[in-house]
C-alpha cells in the first residue's frame, strides 16, 4: 500500500530518505532530495548500502520512483550513484545526447501517468560526446545522425561546447515542458548539468 508524504512533513523529517513503496507527491521535495543526495556524494557521506534485499521484497509487486531522470549513456554519468538514491528511487531514461526523442517522451509519459512521478530532470554533463560531434559535424551513420539532429537546435543556439551542453538541456526541458500529457498533470521539469570531474550537479 503507497504511504504519501507531504512537504511540511518532509521537512520535519531529518533522513529526507525516500522509502520503497512511498509516494512523493511534491515535487518540490522530490527536488529537494535529489540535491541531498547530492551533497551527500560530494561530502562522501553516502547512504548506508544494504544487500537490497528488503528493497526487492518492497518493490516485487510495485514501485514509486520520485523522479524521472533522462540523462546520457555515457558510462561515467550514473544518477543512482551521483544523486545517492536506492533501489526503486529513480526512474532513469538514457540515450546518448540526454535527447528527449519519441522513446523518451513515452517513457517519461509512462512514468508520470501510472507511477504519479511528479518531477522530470534533464541532465546533461561536461565533455558530452553526443554533443560534441553535432557540435563539430562530419559525416555519421542513419541512426547517429538522428541523434545529431535532434541535438542540432541546441547548436544553433550558439555558444562554445560547454554552451551548447547548456542549450541541449534546455531544448529538452522546452520540448518535454510541451508534452502534451505533461503539461495536463502539472508535472515539474527541470533542467541539470552534472560536471563529471567535480561530481557536482549545477540546477539550471
Amino acid at each position: 500500500m503507497r504511504k504519501t508524504r507531504d512537504y511540511k512533513v518532509f521537512l520535519e523529517d531529518f533522513m529526507k530518505i525516500h522509502q520503497p513503496t512511498e509516494l512523493i507527491a511534491d515535487p518540490n521535495v522530490a527536488l529537494q532530495m535529489l540535491k541531498d543526495g547530492n551533497d551527500r556524494y560530494l561530502k562522501g557521506k553516502l547512504t548506508e548500502k544494504t544487500d537490497y534485499k528488503e528493497e526487492r521484497d518492497a518493490l516485487d509487486n510495485e514501485q514509486d520512483p520520485f523522479a524521472v531522470i533522462l540523462t546520457c549513456s555515457d558510462s561515467r554519468v550514473a544518477p543512482e550513484i551521483f544523486f545517492d538514491q536506492k533501489l526503486g528511487d529513480l526512474f532513469v531514461i538514457r540515450n546518448a545526447g540526454n535527447v528527449a526523442d519519441t522513446e523518451g517522451l513515452g517513457s517519461i509519459e509512462y512514468a508520470i501517468e501510472h507511477l504519479k512521478t511528479r518531477l522530470v530532470v534533464v541532465c546533461g554533463h561536461r565533455h558530452c560526446g553526443a554533443v560534441t560531434a553535432a557540435y563539430s559535424g562530419g559525416n555519421f551513420s542513419p541512426n547517429i545522425k538522428r541523434i545529431v539532429e535532434l541535438i542540432m537546435p541546441a547548436v544553433k543556439r550558439g555558444g562554445d561546447l560547454d554552451k551548447v551542453i547548456h542549450n541541449n538541456v534546455e531544448v529538452m526541458v522546452e520540448k518535454i515542458r510541451a508534452d502534451e500529457i505533461i503539461k495536463h498533470l502539472g508535472v515539474k521539469v527541470v533542467g541539470a548539468y552534472y560536471d563529471i570531474h567535480s561530481g557536482v550537479v549545477e540546477w539550471l
